[in-house]
């Protein structure tokens, strides 16, 4: 039987994984503020920081945001990792806005819950329990996206880098920069004073130049890529 719907221990041990330090420690003491049921056990701010405390502390729940120090979605880096660091620790993926490709990703990388910055310490609070009971934490939307997407199931990849990116006009290796930053298709299409559609016409070319699916894996494939200093056929 699956450990976590065996949790029995009243106390909830929490690693927190975020950009910054000091935003990860008022989290911390959010959630530790008149509570002795939720622990915080360590912060990080970093992929392989977070991944350290992981192995370290074994905490029955990973509170990865999507952005850390390293990149702004290398949370996603350490959910892939988490399984083999600490296979009984459960994850929560915080992301900035419910934006379906940050959703279904968290999800395919082993999120058990996906919680939006913007909502309360008190929600937070909630969904740790929930998932260290066993549950899943979604709301409506999210559960949307995961219902659309189970449709056309695809793999979660991290491609390797290679000559991918030699093959993107000037355009589309900016949109490539802007996406790798966080930013929302409206952003750039603010941005770029372009209309949505036609980012996402750009960002369908770069996916099947690629071979990617997703902006999750466009953001780590950029990570990790080896020609993006290499000029750009225009």
């Amino acid at each position: 039987m699956d450990q976590l719907a065996e949790h029995t221990d009243s106390r909830v041990t929490v690693l927190i994984a975020d950009a910054d330090r000091m935003s990860a420690h008022l989290i911390a003491g959010g959630l530790s503020r008149g509570k002795t049921d939720i622990e915080v056990v360590g912060v990080s701010i970093n992929s392989e920081e977070a991944l350290q405390g992981l192995k370290k502390h074994q905490p029955d729940i990973a509170l990865i945001n999507a952005r850390l120090d390293d990149g702004p979605l290398t949370g996603y880096l350490v959910l892939q990792s988490l399984h083999a660091v600490c296979p009984n620790t459960a994850a929560i993926m915080m992301i900035p806005m419910s934006e379906r490709d940050l959703v279904i990703d968290a999800f395919r990388g082993g999120a058990r819950g996906v919680f939006c910055r913007a909502q309360s310490i008190k929600e937070l609070s909630k969904c740790i329990r929930k998932v260290c009971e066993g549950q899943i934490w979604a709301n409506n939307h999210n559960l949307q996206y995961i219902l659309e997407f189970l449709t056309q199931f695809k793999p979660l990849r991290v491609v390797k880098p290679g000559g991918g990116l030699l093959q993107l006009t000037n355009r589309e290796t900016q949109l490539v920069g802007l996406l790798a930053e966080g930013m929302s298709t409206r952003e750039i299409s603010q941005k770029l004073e372009i209309t949505e559609h036609t980012v996402r016409n750009y960002v369908s070319n770069i996916y099947d130049k690629l071979g990617v699916s997703s902006r999750v894996e466009l953001a780590l494939y950029a990570v990790t890529r080896e020609d993006m200093t290499s000029s750009p056929r225009l």
